[in-house]
């Protein structure tokens, strides 16, 4: 082997060492040659340098789209951001016309999206300059090693191998950042904002930092003596709504899948037929035969086991049972579905052994069975409680939240954390309280998922069962 051959394996070696360094930015800032380099400013142009012609110019391209739009719209989006105009919109009387005209004035609400859409496409903007810069240092060391460079057409037929996966999640991306991130930042801004209908803030808002929340804290408010009264009330529903569906169902699943149990086909479709029903329409006939001149009621009334009718929706009390029990009747069937899988699939080696050992079947139950059931299912036991937080349905559709004992109180006693926070965007249009509550919404929720599971066996020993 000459001494040209080996000078070139080497060089080869170092290029493979230094092309992997290459995929950090720093790595190009720091090592890269001046084109490299310039390429933080004009991008593009390493990978011109480089033999990569028309890619080079994509990004150039796509810098110069960016910086026009900057000039164009962009500063002025997030300079308007800081104050979110303060331009009214003015009535003026046209001599000429005889009617009176309206200038147009700053509308907060769309400068606070403009801004907040500017910055997240900054943000998307500093990782495709972070692309062009590791490109640019790949290009160079790959020319440098006497490599083949690749073209743009091999660098788009390799999407469809071995960077399918970018083809793949560039549309996903797209369309989270659009549809979920870009809303979520839009609404936890609002949240540190005066826009509402109080002081007739819906037009021109101002930032009011953490005063929102100190409002929600307040118990001696009425907006914060709600949030604690609705904030107990949905733990509350959340823990009974989720526990009696699961004992429920348990009990349902256990029964009928005893080797005993006849026909064990039929009793599952007896149970789980109401789930060809859609839930809403379960929901408004129950709350229309719960009404006081109801069919309950009156049938009640004629077979003289009541005077009165009971007050199913008028009683904060009777309102909470029902709404419980009513979502122990809709929800038990999806429960015997998940748990009847469970069950069956419980290795019978256990109940043999334990059969051995002289336990009895309350033994087994707590030994094996129930162990075995929660062990499977807490993943989905969080996620029912947390279903049921936010549970907007069977108590909107039901109860619509009622009865409303406190006429000061933007809630009434059957109402969740996410039905007030409907009311409250909705009805009452105090959008930045409507978004404290949510944000309080998803910390509680997120922690408490996040605590439960990491501390259950699942998480724990998950496989060792």
């Amino acid at each position: 082997m000459t001494t040209t051959t080996k000078e070139l394996q080497r060089q080869a070696r170092i290029g493979t060492r230094e092309m992997i360094r290459a995929k950090s930015c720093l790595a190009a800032l720091r090592s890269g040659g001046p084109e490299t380099k310039a390429s933080a400013l004009v991008m593009g142009l390493g990978n011109m340098v480089h033999k990569q012609v028309p890619k080079g110019l994509l990004f150039l391209a796509a810098e110069i789209a960016y910086i026009v739009f900057m000039i164009t719209n962009g500063f002025h989006n997030l300079a308007m951001l800081v104050s979110l105009g303060s331009i009214e919109q003015q009535e003026v009387w046209n001599e000429e016309l005889q009617v009176y005209l309206y200038t147009k004035g700053d509308q907060s609400v769309l400068l606070l999206l403009y801004g907040v859409a500017t910055i997240l496409l900054t943000a998307v903007m500093f990782w495709i300059w972070r692309g062009t810069l590791k490109s640019a240092y790949s290009a160079e060391l790959t020319d440098k090693a006497g490599r083949h460079v690749a073209t743009l057409g091999e660098d788009l037929a390799s999407l469809l191998d071995e960077n399918l996966y970018r083809l793949l999640m560039t549309p996903s991306m797209f369309f989270i950042i659009v549809l979920n991130i870009l809303p979520l930042v839009f609404m936890i801004c609002m949240a540190f904002t005066s826009y509402s209908k109080i002081d007739d803030h819906l037009v021109l808002f101002d930032w009011v930092g953490l005063k929102n929340f100190a409002t929600l804290f307040d118990s001696g408010s009425v907006l914060g003596s709600t949030f604690w009264s609705v904030l107990g009330w949905t733990l509350i529903w959340a823990f009974f709504a989720t526990f009696t569906n699961y004992f429920f169902g348990m009990i349902l699943a256990i029964i009928i899948n005893r080797k005993d149990t006849k026909a064990k086909g039929f009793w599952r479709f007896c149970f789980v037929i109401s789930c060809a029903v859609p839930m809403f329409v379960s929901l408004l006939i129950m709350r229309t035969m719960l009404q006081p001149e109801g069919a309950v009621n009156v049938l009640l009334r004629n077979l003289g086991l009541i005077k009165d009718s009971l007050p199913f929706f008028t009683n904060a009390t009777w309102a909470r049972v029902t709404v419980i029990v009513i979502n122990i009747w809709v929800g038990v069937p999806y429960t015997l579905l998940q748990l009847t899988g469970v069950l069956q699939n419980i290795p019978n080696d256990l109940y043999e052994a334990a059969d051995l050992d002289g336990a009895n079947k309350v033994q087994q139950f707590f030994k094996i069975t129930l162990p075995y059931m929660l062990y499977v299912t807490t993943p989905y036991l969080i996620s029912t409680f947390t279903g049921n937080v936010n549970n907007f349905n069977v108590i909107y559709l039901l109860s619509g939240g009622a009865p409303v004992t406190n006429l000061a109180s933007t809630a009434g006693s059957t109402d969740l954390l996410v039905t007030w926070l409907y009311k409250l965007t909705i009805d009452k249009q105090y959008y930045n309280i409507g978004s404290v509550v949510g944000i309080l919404t998803f910390i509680i929720l997120a922690a408490g998922s996040l605590l439960t599971y990491r501390n259950s066996k699942s998480y724990k020993e998950e496989g060792g069962f």
